[in-house]
């Protein structure tokens, strides 16, 4: 076969296993994790038992077939010696007598040892191969019918397609896993694929950047400045910087840079300006990218602005919300609401609850503990009272009326919340609009929601492709309620949504500023208006009834927090109370060493009785706290959501054969199996960007110039406010001057708000028709005018590196 110098180089070098599959004992067809015992044929190991268990990542593995295995032997701690395969092959026989007796085995139905001597002696020795990559050879075979040629080349793809494919790509150094996304997305012509341009991976497969596709370019000689290189690279950095850094687009001319920088990265090349000029130009050609005068624009974010623009105004141009009630209707209702609920209104929370009812949309903003809820509540309840409506979603089931009220917020514990203060259902703003993973979206402009008004807290917390989503599933004669903290951490996704729809100042606005909770006595919300403002409080290392300060070094930190999580825990404190926040995932103080530091305190396995799992480096026990990492809509879980491990299954106790443990999410059990467990962490200690949309009780805040790269106001901002009760912050006093010192250091280019000035003139309510046309734009003009050296001068790649 084609690779097989390469693979018998292979045997000599690596310690191998050959023998004849027994049993299959597990198989995962999402992941194909395998466990089977073989019969030894052969093996280089000191071994030497007649039968093995291997464990490895494999397509289905066929009992008539002889396999040669390459790996180690490793002692599993429950289930003995076992042989952990890193690659495989079929051991395909090699000469005339064993392929006619493989191709008349009883895997190829209709295919007799006749006619396998006819296919041999037509097409050699290295017939399997050669049917392989050209199946139109069977025409040769004389009297072989057409549909046994189809039979014999389809059982053949199926039975040596995927292998030979994760064979030849192990090659390239691609390990299983990664090579079954590829087989999955290109199938049988993956290895054409890739030779023929393999930066296509990059755009087609998801976890393969430029650098690993280069690798394999330069292997087959597509190097220096080859358009698919160039293109790749182009593609790769636009990609990067708006998934790492939150942009929109990129500037031309940095793109140029940043491109010119990657392809050089090796020594080998130097590229041009004016090739990556000219397949900018082509790709703008094929519609993979999108120029708008100086900027440069992935298709998906450049439509998602445009889309949200073009709904938003939709949604201002309703004008018979305008004057539905006369404003002594609206006083008298307030006035009979404020007395029902015990409460007196502010000024400016009575001008957002009036804006909200009167207008077709409002942005309510404002920090901790200025009434963002106190008014969410009372537009619902004055909502109710105005259009004489129930609050009780069951009169609706009754009537087989849609519920007019439709709340949503980014996460599920900040919906949790959100339904706690108004006492309505509130859920996740993917599962409102019906997120079924990699189907998409049930709700769009084809199939609206259903409701009269929509309220969506935690908005600064949505990015640009989501906000999209969830404005073109508005439908016609909807109210729209956005609640934000405009000084919070934007989106994790690209865009900065809520900062961009206020500073375009074409939305009704109401800014909530008088601080109430600071009134009951709260220096936590004292402490956060103060860093808003940029200013760190003379008072800041002084002891409050609500928050300190304990100064120590970087190297300090774990045994600090070990010393106050042991201290409440011992107080009575429970771990789902206590949430630890860091910028950063590693080093002394980071996120994971902070994990394992705080289970050992909160959920201890000193003796082993208590049931855990091991997963990586990671070990996950009944009890643990955790946090979701990705999106499972069908299990009604999504990206940040917190459970607790609530019970584990070992394999031997259930027929299904494998490891299952339970997790729930305030109530919402989810099993997962031990490949599963990719998508949860540990949550006693979490980011600040996965605990925005949640409120704990109690949180320390750990922070030294270790964290230089992550420390900005915002952060600090987001994780203070994050605390109800009480709040420790620890680490060096100059570490949190200076976090609080860089304000938009890394701010985002987006031109959501550039957008909005556009299509609605600030003099008027009246919205232009077609105020979003634009001449045919040509990135071909703005590249022509870029000076080729760019500012290049003393310039080093240290310059263009992308911040965590």
């Amino acid at each position: 076969m084609e690779h097989q110098n390469t693979l018998d180089l292979f045997e000599e070098q690596k310690k191998f296993i050959k023998g004849r599959p027994i049993v299959t004992i597990f198989h995962n067809e999402q992941n194909l994790y395998t466990v089977v015992k073989v019969r030894v044929d052969e093996t280089n190991h000191q071994y030497d038992d007649k039968e093995a268990v291997i464990t490895g990542y494999f397509p289905k593995i066929h009992e008539q077939e002889t396999y040669i295995f390459y790996g180690q032997f490793k002692e599993h701690p429950r289930f003995g010696t076992q042989f952990h395969a890193e690659s495989y092959r079929k051991d395909m026989p090699q000469s005339k007598q064993g392929v006619i007796a493989y191709l008349s085995g009883e895997m190829f139905k209709g295919i007799g040892k006749k006619t396998a001597e006819k296919i041999v002696e037509t097409l050699g020795e290295d017939a399997i191969s050669k049917i392989l990559n050209q199946p139109s050879l069977l025409d040769s075979v004389p009297k072989l019918p057409p549909d046994k040629a189809k039979l014999l080349y389809d059982t053949l793809l199926e039975h040596q397609g995927l292998e030979q494919v994760m064979i030849a790509l192990n090659q390239y150094g691609f390990g299983p896993q990664l090579s079954l996304k590829i087989f999955q997305v290109y199938k049988e012509q993956t290895l054409e694929i890739i030779e023929k341009n393999p930066y296509q991976l990059v755009e087609d497969v998801e976890g393969i950047g430029f650098v690993r596709a280069d690798e394999i370019g330069f292997q087959l000689g597509i190097t220096g400045n080859h358009p698919d290189r160039i293109k790749a690279g182009c593609l790769y950095i636009l990609e990067t910087e708006c998934m790492q850094s939150g942009h929109v687009y990129m500037y031309v001319e940095d793109l140029l840079e940043r491109v010119k920088t990657l392809l050089e990265e090796n020594k080998r090349d130097q590229i041009d300006y004016l090739d990556i000029s000219n397949e900018i130009i082509k790709l703008e050609e094929e519609g993979k990218i999108i120029g708008e005068e100086k900027r440069v624009y992935l298709p998906s974010l450049y439509f998602a602005e445009k889309g949200l623009v073009t709904n938003i105004k939709r949604i201002l141009q309703q004008t018979e919300y305008k004057d539905q009630f006369p404003e002594s209707e609206f006083l008298l209702a307030l006035g009979e609401l404020e007395e029902r609920l015990g409460v007196q209104y502010a000024p400016t929370q009575k001008e957002a609850i009036q804006t909200a009812l009167m207008s077709p949309m409002l942005i309510l903003t404002g920090g901790p503990g200025t009434g963002k809820t106190t008014v969410i509540k009372g537009i619902v309840e004055l909502y109710a009272q105005l259009h004489g409506c129930s609050l009780d979603i069951k009169d609706y089931h009754k009537k087989e009326e849609p519920f007019p009220f439709l709340l949503a917020a980014p996460t599920g514990r900040a919906a949790k919340r959100m339904s706690e203060s108004t006492g309505l259902p509130a859920v996740t703003i993917h599962r409102l609009l019906g997120f079924n993973g990699n189907e998409g979206f049930e709700r769009d402009e084809t199939s609206p929601l259903d409701g009269k008004i929509l309220i969506v807290d935690e908005t600064s917390m949505l990015d640009i492709w989501l906000a999209n989503q969830l404005f073109k599933a508005l439908p016609e004669n909807i109210q729209v309620v956005l609640v934000g903290d405009e000084d919070q951490l934007p989106s994790v996704g690209p865009g900065q949504v809520l900062k961009d729809l206020l500073r375009s100042e074409r939305i009704p606005t109401v800014r909530l500023t008088d601080i109430y909770r600071q009134a009951e006595g709260s220096s936590i919300i004292e402490l956060a208006h103060e860093i808003k403002k940029g200013n760190v409080p003379s008072n800041v290392i002084q002891k409050q009834p609500d928050r300190s300060f304990i100064q120590c070094t970087n190297a300090q930190i774990a045994q600090v927090i070990e010393k106050v999580a042991l201290n409440a825990k011992n107080k009575g404190y429970t771990a789902k109370e206590i949430q630890v926040l860091a910028p950063m995932y590693r080093g002394p103080a980071g996120i994971d060493r902070l994990n394992v530091l705080l289970q050992e305190i909160f959920n201890p396995n000193p003796d082993g009785k208590r049931k855990e799992i091991q997963f990586g480096n990671v070990k996950y026990r009944i009890g643990d706290k955790v946090l979701q990492l990705v999106n499972q809509p069908e299990n009604n879980v999504f990206n940040g959501d917190i459970g607790e491990i609530i019970s584990i299954i070992y394999a031997k106790e259930n027929t299904e054969k494998q490891d299952l443990i339970y997790i729930s999410f305030d109530g919402n059990e989810v099993e997962y199996t031990r490949q599963d467990l990719i998508q949860i962490t540990h949550a006693y200690c979490c980011s600040v960007h996965k605990s925005q949309g949640s409120e704990f009780p109690i949180v320390i805040l750990p922070v030294t110039k270790s964290y230089y790269r992550m420390l900005q106001r915002n952060l600090i901002y987001t994780a203070i406010t994050r605390a109800k009760q009480s709040l420790l912050l620890c680490g060096e006093l100059d570490a949190l001057q200076m976090g609080v010192k860089r304000a938009d250091e890394m701010a985002r280019l987006t031109s959501l708000c550039e957008k909005l000035q556009d299509a609605i003139p600030v003099e008027t309510t009246t919205l232009l028709e077609n105020s979003f046309e634009q001449r045919p734009i040509s990135l071909e003009e703005e590249l022509m005018k870029v000076d080729p050296m760019i500012g290049m001068e003393n310039v080093s790649p240290y310059d263009f590196m992308v911040n965590d």
